[in-house]
């Protein structure tokens, strides 16, 4: 059963939960999903709500309508740029993982259609990403004048290399699903209109996996890009402890000798 809890005001967003699955959604579909201020900040209080809510495992974003997103509403947010419209505070999830507090649940990402620059990027500070066949990708920003500023410059070129990176990079021309596979920035591509029940199939198996292992591993693999190789090998064993000696280890433990699926709790 889907509870709805849609809360924020415009529902340029949408939030709903099914089991431990937070679902939310890019409603703004009458301009291609384009994010203006109000939207990035409902975004934020969306994941937010999923990150402090115990009972999610893991969070789906997708889109209403035809396209993921048409990238920044550059209109809307042309004079909000230094008012904080992409300023995050240490209680709140910045979907673009700049600032604000470190998300530590997994996020899940469904696309289609048109996916340009603060989608692309969104799919960048995501965990899972699948998309449809019929997507077309952009990081069109050099062609607006600006920069991308929501973590292209260094993740897509983590992704995909050096080489190449730049040429979508510098150009800001556009590619399809096929080119981004190749570039490593999405985890599938699927046939035009099964993305949404793909990455719902996916969501639903990580929320079966143990909450807290969940956790740490994201944490560990995050290491990487925030402190260095080095330093995220020198932490693993740190989160140990708490795993080995919770309930939910000592439940994989019994699944395993009784030939069972766990049953988790994230304790």
């Amino acid at each position: 059963m889907t509870t709805d809890h849609n809360q924020h005001i415009d529902n340029r967003i949408t939030y709903q939960t099914d089991g431990y699955i937070c679902l939310i959604g890019l409603n703004r579909a009458d301009k291609r999903n384009a994010f203006d201020s109000h939207m990035i900040k409902q975004l934020s209080e969306a994941l937010t709500d999923y990150e402090n809510d115990d009972h999610l495992r893991c969070a789906l974003i997708f889109a209403h309508g035809e396209h993921f997103t048409a990238g920044l509403d550059l209109m809307e947010l042309q004079d909000k740029w230094d008012k904080g419209a992409f300023e995050f505070d240490d209680s709140q999830i910045d979907p673009w993982g700049i600032s604000g507090k470190l998300r530590c649940k997994p996020v899940v990402v469904a696309v289609q259609g048109t996916c340009f620059t603060a989608g692309i990027e969104l799919m960048l500070n995501s965990d899972v990403v699948i998309a449809s066949d019929n997507c077309t990708f952009g990081q069109l920003e050099v062609q607006r004048g600006i920069m991308p500023f929501g973590g292209a410059t260094v993740r897509f070129v983590q992704a995909a290399g050096w080489q190449k990176a730049m040429p979508y990079l510098l150009t800001g021309k556009a590619f399809d699903a096929q080119t981004a596979d190749r570039l490593n920035l999405v985890s599938e591509v699927v046939e035009n209109g099964t993305e949404y029940e793909r990455a719902l199939t996916i969501a639903k198996e990580i929320c079966q996996a143990a909450p807290l292992g969940v956790k740490s591993l994201l944490s560990s693999a995050q290491d990487v890009s925030r402190s260095g190789v080095g330093a995220a090998l020198a932490n693993i064993h740190s989160y140990l402890p708490d795993l080995f000696y919770s309930e939910d280890a000592r439940e994989g433990a019994m699944a395993m000798v009784e030939r069972r699926e766990a049953e988790f709790k994230g304790k």
